[in-house]
């Protein structure tokens, strides 16, 4: 059976372009897996591993204005956000390239013999070692920063992983662009060139998870398409760590207070932050609990004001859109739900942005209005009104999982008084990032950032954001009694690499 196209498809008209890529027969994914697998070793120096990801961030800077281009015609989002976009994916591979550096990610740790102890202890030493080859999902709304070179590449990289990516289907030729410029840079520094493995297509993503070569995989994307791989790589004769990114609601929490304080800035915030890249962040807020009464009235009509002024826009694809408006129709058609400012369709090919409101009540139980819980990709929000604070935890106790969580408290509650301490338990329980008087839309890549959190939002504890994103792609190794000349140079007691490490206790820089 010959392979069937991956076509490109302008999200503006929803026209097939010209056909840029075939999807990978089962074949071509078995000899990228391969030639994955045989560049490990080329990545064993970390020196070389460094330089590596250094040159990938300047060489993808030196072809900026081709990558840009090529991705604002099969994206639709705009040259001044892909250019950002670019720079925090170059950003990225450089902050990994300082951490390789640095070592310590390997985490040594050294027990010299101590009989006197109970038990007596060994000489242990035990370091981190990579998995192996990581196959990569790539997501459709970050073609840059979650994608063939984005966080989970690089990530992989740092800890001396190739990668296999399953391209994204809306970005097709740029994948291939990024993947070519990834490519260069690693030849440039003697290692192959099968580092980074590219493959197209459903079917060569099912077959990516279950390749006996593939150690662990990290996707970002939907619940229903995540949750399969992620059962498929449990159901392997050997399971393999999956890290999928899947959904997420981020509620966020309006105390009466705050509501009190400043309702008409934190409406006009919240419309911002949920229209930001007309919807389409994984982050974006889904879900807001505001006080009924006068202060809440208030923010409404400031959220009203606000997202009416908010232009139409252009989702990633046709199908994004179809969803979306099913999504927003079926919502808005239930009993008691109100559409302050209707989402839907603002043309042809456009959505326009809006919000609903409902009685917190009717989210209490379980029943029809579990649908307002269910993420819907795309510019909307739900606003429920609770109408007093058992009200609001009630709905939070009711939460899935998500990346974020958000509180706007008044002063005086952000100083102690009041329920901030309360709330803020409550959002720790369900959620990676507890922001406090912010929006969640925009992820700093940052040493302290976590970008995960309780499933359905991902199906690990660890981020995929950040430099302990690379944490994901390793296992710890002990050697117990082991003749110097024999143990790996990183835990021998010279330490000649100048590695942080732990020795009987002590932290040594």
């Amino acid at each position: 059976m010959a392979a069937a196209p991956v076509w490109s498809v302008d999200p503006r008209n929803g026209k097939q372009r010209e056909q840029v890529a075939v999807e990978a027969t089962a074949q071509e994914v078995d000899a990228a897996v391969r030639a994955a697998h045989a560049a490990r070793a080329s990545l064993a120096d970390r020196t070389v591993r460094a330089a590596f990801l250094r040159s990938a961030a300047e060489q993808l800077e030196a072809a900026k204005d081709g990558l840009v281009e090529t991705a604002d015609a099969e994206s639709a989002l705009g040259p001044v956000r892909l250019t950002g976009e670019l720079a925090r994916t170059c950003y990225q591979l450089r902050a990994f390239a300082a951490i390789v550096d640095e070592g310590a990610f390997l985490d040594v740790i050294i027990n010299h013999p101590d009989d006197t102890a109970t038990p007596p202890i060994p000489d242990l030493r035990r370091y981190k070692v990579p998995l192996g080859v990581v196959a990569v999902y790539s997501a459709s709304n970050f073609p840059f920063a979650f994608s063939v070179a984005g966080g989970d590449t690089a990530s992989a990289l740092a800890a001396g992983c190739p990668v296999v990516v399953k391209a994204h289907p809306d970005h097709p030729a740029l994948s291939e662009l990024v993947a070519k410029v990834l490519r260069r840079a690693a030849a440039a520094h003697g290692i192959p060139e099968g580092v980074v493995g590219l493959v197209h297509g459903f079917e060569a993503g099912v077959a990516l998870v279950e390749h006996p070569l593939v150690a662990a995989a990290g996707f970002t994307g939907s619940v229903r398409g995540g949750r399969a791989l992620f059962d498929a790589a449990a159901a392997r004769p050997t399971p393999i760590p999956f890290h999928g990114e899947l959904g997420s609601l981020n509620p966020v929490v309006i105390t009466e207070a705050a509501a009190a304080e400043r309702a008409e800035a934190i409406g006009a915030g919240l419309a911002g932050s949920m229209t930001l890249g007309v919807g389409q962040f994984c982050v974006k807020p889904g879900l807001v609990l505001a006080p009924v009464g006068a202060a809440g009235d208030r923010l409404v009509k400031s959220l009203t004001d606000a997202v009416s002024d908010t232009e139409a826009g252009v989702l990633l694809d046709h199908r994004m859109r179809d969803n979306f408006l099913a999504g927003v129709a079926e919502r808005g058609a239930l009993p008691e739900v109100d559409s302050p400012v209707t989402p839907g369709a603002g043309g042809e090919h456009t959505v326009s942005a809006g919000f609903l409101t409902v009685d917190a009540g009717k989210l209490v139980t379980e029943g029809a209005y579990d649908l307002l819980l269910e993420e819907c990709f795309g510019p909307v929000t739900v606003l429920a009104r609770y109408a007093d604070d058992a009200e609001a935890e009630a709905v939070l106790a009711r939460l899935p999982g998500n990346l974020t969580a958000t509180v706007h408290l008044s002063v005086e509650e952000a100083a102690g008084e009041g329920r901030g301490v309360e709330l803020l338990g409550s959002l720790t329980a369900i959620a990676g990032r507890v922001l406090v008087n912010g929006w969640p839309t925009g992820v700093a890549v940052a040493a302290a950032q976590h970008h995960g959190g309780p499933y359905p939002a991902t199906t690990s504890t660890s981020t995929s954001v950040g430099g302990t994103a690379l944490e994901r792609w390793l296992r710890p190794v002990a050697y117990q009694g082991t003749p110097e000349a024999l143990l790996p140079v990183e835990l021998r007691d010279g330490n000649s690499l100048a590695l942080p490490r732990r020795v009987d206790g002590r932290l040594e820089r």
